[in-house]
Order: C-alpha cells, then sequence, then structure tokens
C-alpha cells in the first residue's frame, strides 16, 4: 500500500538521529575505561544511570510537546540539543564528557517520544496503512543504529575518540536539517495544540511546581 510521502521525512530524519544516538552509545564503556580511566564498575554505573534517564526524560518532553510545544517545534528543540551533545563530545576537555551527555538526554527527551507521534498523525484511527507505515519507520531506526554503532565504534576506537562522537553528530546535524526542511509538507500536523498556551508556558509551568 501506498504510504504517506511525510513519512518517508520521518523515515530518515529519525535514521539519521538514531545513528547519532547509537553511534555514541557504543564508543561509551571503551572511551571511559581506555580514556577516562574509570574502572569497569564505574563505567557500566555510568552507563546505567545515562540508560535510565534516556528513558525517563521522554515522559517530561511528551507532555510538553502535548500541552505547549507541539510535536514539530519539540523535535527541533531535541535536535538541536542533542547535535550540541555530540559536538560538546567531539571537544578533547575533561567537561565535556559529562556535559555533552547531558544535552543528548535532554534533546532525546524532546525528540524521540514527539516523532513518533508525528507518525501517528499521518494516519486515520482505521486506515489499514498505519501498522505497515509504523514497520517501516521502524526498519529506518533499526538501521541508523545499526550503521551508527558500525561507523562510529570504528572511527572512535581504531582513529580517534573524538572523531567517532563528532561524526555522530554530523549525522544528528544532517537529522535535523532534512526535518526543517521538510517539516512544510506535514502541513498542520504537529503544530501546538493553543498558540496561546505556548505564550504563556513558562508561567503555567512555574504555577504547576
Amino acid at each position: 500500500m501506498r504510504q504517506p510521502r511525510q513519512l518517508y521525512l520521518l523515515f530518515f530524519a529519525e535514521m539519521w538521529e538514531r545513528f547519532s544516538f547509537y553511534g555514541m552509545k557504543a564508543l561509551l564503556i571503551a572511551y571511559m575505561v581506555t580514556e577516562l580511566k574509570f574502572d569497569e564498575p564505574k563505567s557500566y554505573g555510568i552507563l546505567g544511570a545515562y540508560s535510565a534517564l534516556v528513558y525517563t526524560v521522554p515522559m517530561l518532553g511528551g507532555m510538553l510537546a502535548d500541552r505547549f510545544l507541539g510535536y514539530r517545534r519539540a523535535v527541533i528543540y531535541g535536535g538541536l540539543l542533542m547535535t550540541i551533545g555530540h559536538l560538546v563530545l567531539a571537544l578533547p576537555q575533561e567537561w565535556s564528557f559529562f556535559s555533552g551527555m547531558a544535552f543528548i538526554i535532554c534533546g532525546n527527551g524532546f525528540f524521540k517520544p514527539n516523532i513518533s507521534s508525528l507518525v501517528g498523525t499521518l494516519y486515520e484511527a482505521n486506515d489499514p496503512r498505519r501498522d505497515s507505515g509504523f514497520s517501516l519507520f521502524y526498519m529506518g531506526i533499526n538501521i541508523g543504529a545499526a550503521l551508527g554503532g558500525l561507523l562510529c565504534g570504528y572511527v572512535g576506537q581504531k582513529i580517534n575518540w573524538h572523531y567517532g562522537f563528532g561524526l555522530a553528530g554530523i549525522f544528528m546535524l544532517l537529522g535535523l536539517v532534512v526535518f526543517i526542511f521538510g517539516q512544510k509538507s506535514l502541513e498542520h500536523r504537529g503544530l501546538p495544540p493553543n498558540m496561546e498556551a505556548l505564550k504563556n508556558a513558562p508561567s503555567a509551568l512555574i504555577q504547576s511546581t
């Protein structure tokens, strides 16, 4: 069945984001042990904390998108934060490791849940193409993850660790550019649910805390 053309925009944006995410993740343990001289228990502890935050923060990113930002803005903000994070990791400085990871965690919280939600907006509730569309979308995730792990892992371990992190950043930027230039094709989908609520978002967040 013919899929909505917007699906291919989201496919490539997500593919390159997953390339960067799993490319960076493929380097973490080896980088911590060999370059930062952390022992293995500490390295795995850091990886576990990072993974926990990566899968927890999207709840906040999804809530902000639903109430204020809309899916499209959330994806762009997330992509920017993740690009910054990968490029910070590419800097050979002591402070860059944890700072870069923090940017990536926050960016993933905005990007990951909302680009998947955008895929859902392409179909009506009973559209028979929906399942196959999501299957195609997740194929992009798997392709990006496999390529990222292989290429960034090779560059990082064989050439230079920071080049590996930088390569992840370049492909994250590519995914973001693909989305920004192609988002007009989404038409009304993923826009802020209420522009007035978006303008008042800072005060509403303060009142809710």
